[in-house]
């Protein structure tokens, strides 16, 4: 098993980036690779429709540390643990986020890879011209 840790440094204050990607109402505007439209919470949840189907996002609490990892449960019931930081960078901000190949062939790993490239770019995009 493989993982790949993917970045994209912002030109924004981290803290600012790190509220935006906390904030599981802003996913639609960047995270096309896990929701297609409406985000809606239902308790402590938050429910995506997805290319996948409906899925439920759980971020852990908010945290001083910049941690940003969330838990996605699919359609299927399988939970995917997907570990994301925002850290300082000299020119702003840099999120990371950790792709692992579990249970996945080199092909889908490549798809997910483009998927999150894709988004992190729409996230940085989104941000250096708000912030």
């Amino acid at each position: 098993m493989r993982s790949l840790h993917l970045s994209r440094v912002i030109a924004a204050p981290p803290q600012e980036v790190y509220d935006f990607v906390a904030d599981p109402f802003h996913l639609a505007a960047w995270a096309s690779g896990l929701t297609e439209g409406t985000v809606q919470q239902e308790g402590d949840r938050v429910v995506v429709d997805s290319p996948m189907g409906r899925v439920e996002v759980e971020f852990v609490p908010r945290n001083e540390h910049g941690i940003l990892d969330h838990d996605v449960t699919l359609p299927s019931g399988e939970v995917v643990r997907n570990h994301m930081r925002v850290l300082g960078h000299p020119q702003g901000a840099e999120v990371i986020l950790t792709l692992r190949q579990l249970g996945l062939s080199e092909e889908e790993l490549e798809r997910d890879r483009r998927l999150v490239e894709a988004d992190l770019d729409q996230l940085k995009g989104l941000l250096e011209t708000t912030f």
